[in-house]
Parts: structure tokens; C-alpha cells; sequence
């Protein structure tokens, strides 16, 4: 006997599309900011704007923005046009969010163990929202999505891999303790992405 066949998929609506992606880059930018006030970063193209923001002392928000251009064509041609749109406005967002948040949160004691954890399960939650919203926020989020779409490797694993390979590069600008506490960082959130982000559970688009 047959088993009866799934309904279409959902489709969000533009208000859904819209508060998921704020409330993503919302959750992403107090992430940073932890990471930032404690000395910490991420991986991805975060962490490659984190080390560049630590070496240079440039804008982080502003280096994000600038580092994700590249990425770009290649979410254009592989991900598609409205992919790469929503990617667009979230690094734009996120960027903008980044730079404002100092003014308008302050922490007076943070410890590195709080930020890491935290930041890591803020992360992974905002980066879901983007990714059930057919977003991301650029970089190695749009090379981890895609190799989940393609080839049927979770996004948490590629992820992880790219992520931890980025925060060892940090051993040239920030001390190595700092570093180990980033490392649990991007275990923490992509284990959270592993765990909740799998091929299938989510079926509107």
C-alpha cells in the first residue's frame, strides 16, 4: 500500500520573511558583541572580519559587509536570486546592527566561558532563522548550505570545519586562551545547527 503523499510545503509570506531575518541578525549582532567585549570571535566570514577588526582596529561591522562581497556571484549562480537577495540584506543588516550595538548595550563583567556558550547558541539560533527563510550571512554559511543541498552533508559539519580552521588563524592576533574559549564558541554553535538544522524537518519555504 502507498504511503500517502506529503502536502506542499508552505510558503512564508514577506512579513515572515522579514521579521525572521531581523530577528536573526539581531541575534547574531548581540553574539558578536559578546564575542567582541570579551575578546573572542567567531568562524566564518565573522571571524575572518574579527581578526582584521583585532589587527587593524578598522570597524568589524564594516569589514563584514566588505569581506562577504565576493561571495556573491558564486550564491547567485549556485543558490539563486532570491538566495543571494536575502543574503544581501541580512550582511547588510547585520553590519549595520554590529556597528550600532555598542551604543546601545553595554556589559560591565563578562567572562569568556559566558560569551562563548552564549554567543554560540545566539549564533546558530540566528543563523536558523536565516536558513528556514532561504538566507544566510554570507561566506562559509553560503558554502555550508549549499553542500547540504547538493551533496547531503549537514551544514553543521561543513560549517564546523571551516569555522575552526578560521579561529586557529586568530593565533596571530589574539592570545591563545582567548582562542581556546572562540574554539568552544564554534563547537557550541554548530553543534546547535547540527542538531536542529537537518534535511527535511522544515518544509515551508
Amino acid at each position: 500500500m502507498d504511503s500517502p503523499s506529503l502536502p506542499p510545503p508552505d510558503r512564508h509570506t514577506w512579513f515572515e520573511d522579514a521579521q525572521a531575518l531581523f530577528a536573526g541578525t539581531l541575534f547574531v549582532s548581540l553574539a558578536l558583541s559578546l564575542y567582541n567585549q570579551a575578546g573572542l570571535l567567531t568562524g566564518g566570514t565573522a571571524g575572518a572580519a574579527f581578526v582584521l577588526h583585532y589587527a587593524t582596529g578598522i570597524s568589524l561591522g564594516q569589514l563584514f559587509f566588505l569581506i562577504n562581497l565576493p561571495f556573491y556571484w558564486f550564491s547567485w549562480t549556485r543558490m539563486g536570486k532570491e538566495f543571494t537577495i536575502k543574503t544581501f540584506v541580512s550582511v547588510t543588516l547585520l553590519s549595520v546592527l554590529t556597528d550600532a550595538t555598542p551604543f546601545v548595550l553595554g556589559v560591565g563583567s563578562l567572562h569568556p566561558a559566558y560569551a562563548a556558550i552564549t554567543g554560540g547558541l545566539l549564533l546558530g539560533t540566528g543563523c536558523l532563522f536565516l536558513a528556514r527563510h532561504r538566507a544566510s550571512l554570507g561566506g562559509a554559511t553560503i558554502i555550508s548550505l549549499y553542500m547540504q543541498d547538493r551533496y547531503g552533508i549537514r551544514a553543521g559539519k561543513v560549517q564546523m570545519a571551516i569555522d575552526c580552521s578560521i579561529v586557529l588563524l586568530a593565533l596571530l592576533v589574539i592570545d591563545w586562551t582567548r582562542v581556546a574559549w572562540s574554539v568552544l564558541g564554534a563547537v557550541v554553535m554548530s553543534l546547535f545547527l547540527w542538531i536542529n538544522h537537518k534535511p527535511g524537518r522544515y518544509r515551508a519555504v
